[in-house]
């Protein structure tokens, strides 16, 4: 495509502009054509502020009168169901965050209005993006088909609540429009109200971690126990390989730590993520190389790019448009994502 991206953004709240909305509007191939946000004041004034020239305040409106590439939609994943659906319909490449939906079921019938569609979902697991987390994968992919290393042996996954934020919403613009009331997904239908409202916790907060253990191994996972805390869950790859994910057994007021950890016989891959909407600040990649027999053990740190992961899933979702790459993670995977979720807790809880 030699023409800009046409982007339609739905929902324009605090993830939506300073997460999302201000990266597009920066791409040089793309263009944010219209934003469909149900404030009408917010929806102008944040349109004033990126230069969007058309604001409409119902999402269908704005899908019948706009000519679209791609939809970018940032809305609470409890509503997925509800809208996502929706959305397809209209048959243009979809952008949403993470996760998938709030159950199961509701992730099922994203699936199913998905296969009806004929386009492709993206869901945002923006770790993803993140360069350390692209150049550790490259790295790793590398080991397991030289064998340099050796064998996989472990990965494991720490993510303490911290300041996830970093200042990156100071610039968000706020409205005197009051709450819409708008439609939410049932929960869901195996679960009792304290079960299911564990659930949505921890796939609000760890499905990222979920995610991207996954992803660093190369394949499917399991959970075989959690602790009675709710601070460890133990398992396994398809091929043996053992996982864990540590939730948060310190806290950080004014810093984050989330760290992974591939190691291998021979040496290790570790990646150290920045919060999650720190602008112009990449993780951290280091890997450690001992190959034995006298051989001196090495340990390098690359110099990555100062992009951070928001900004590079944007370009991804651009460049995914354009046929350039694949998204990094499409909305069957991200399916998967809630069952190991769902396999966690019934582990924690017995539910």
């Amino acid at each position: 495509m030699s023409e800009k991206i046409r982007i339609g953004f739905v929902g324009v709240g605090g993830m939506g502009q300073c997460a999302h909305l201000r990266n597009y509007a920066t791409l040089g191939d793309c263009e944010v054509v219209a934003i469909a946000e149900v404030r009408p004041e917010l929806g102008h004034r944040v349109a004033q502020k990126y230069l969007v020239p058309k604001v409409y305040t119902d999402v269908c409106e704005m899908l019948s009168k706009e000519k679209l590439d791609g939809i970018v939609a940032s809305q609470q994943f409890t509503r997925h169901g509800t809208l996502v659906p929706e959305l397809l319909a209209c048959k243009k490449p979809l952008f949403t965050e993470k996760p998938i939906a709030g159950s199961i079921e509701q992730g099922e019938k994203i699936l199913k209005a998905l296969t009806a569609s004929g386009t492709w979902h993206m869901v945002g697991y923006h770790k993803r993006s993140d360069p350390a987390t692209r150049y550790a994968k490259a790295q790793i992919e590398k080991f397991v088909a030289s064998g340099e290393l050796g064998k996989m042996k472990y990965v494991r996954a720490l993510m303490p609540a911290g300041d996830w934020i970093a200042s990156g919403f100071n610039d968000m613009v706020q409205s005197n429009d009051p709450q819409p009331n708008l439609p939410w997904d049932p929960p869901a239908s195996d679960m009792d109200k304290e079960t299911n409202d564990k659930y949505i916790t921890f796939v609000n907060y760890y499905i990222h971690q979920v995610n991207l253990i996954r992803h660093l191994l190369g394949e499917s996972y399991q959970f075989d126990y959690a602790d009675p805390a709710g601070v460890l869950a133990v398992g396994h790859s398809s091929s043996g390989i053992p996982v864990s994910l540590e939730m948060s057994p310190y806290c950080t007021t004014l810093d984050w730590q989330e760290q992974y950890l591939v190691c291998f016989e021979k040496g290790w891959v570790k990646i150290e993520l920045p919060a999650p909407v720190a602008l112009n600040r990449p993780g951290k990649t280091t890997i450690y190389c001992d190959p034995g027999n006298g051989v001196a053990p090495i340990e390098t740190v690359p110099q990555l790019p100062w992009v951070h992961a928001m900004r590079q899933q944007a370009q991804n979702f651009i460049d995914s448009i354009k046929g350039l790459c694949k998204p990094p993670c499409e909305a069957a995977e991200a399916l998967e994502d809630l069952k190991v979720a769902r396999q966690y807790i019934k582990l924690w809880t017995g539910k």
